[in-house]
């Protein structure tokens, strides 16, 4: 029978590893990215809100009603800052609606 190790590993660095060898980066951020932007719209803009993706540092959100467009137009600068403070790191620099 083998010995067991007794090293001790939080769940947290475990899923990290994971991520990392398995190359799941893209997906997590993905999930992460529409739960924060869940979060801090509210039911109401997400009710509108088609799809949720990041390119190359820009976050670029489809939604289907023009109105909610042109008002989230004005706080653009603001949901920057807001979502880049909600994942930890500076993942978005511009915002594009459509």
């Amino acid at each position: 029978m083998s010995k067991r190790e007794n090293d001790a590993f939080s769940v947290k660095d475990l899923m990290g590893a994971f991520i990392k060898e398995n190359n799941l980066s893209n997906g997590m951020q993905k999930l992460k990215l529409e739960e924060v932007w869940t979060k801090l719209m509210g039911q109401g803009v997400v009710s509108y809100t088609e799809k949720v993706q990041l390119q190359n540092k820009t976050l670029v959100v489809s939604l289907s009603s023009s109105v909610l467009r042109e008002e989230l137009s004005y706080g653009k600068e603001k949901i920057v800052k807001m979502m880049n403070e909600e994942l930890g790191e500076t993942l978005i620099s511009k915002i594009l609606l459509v």
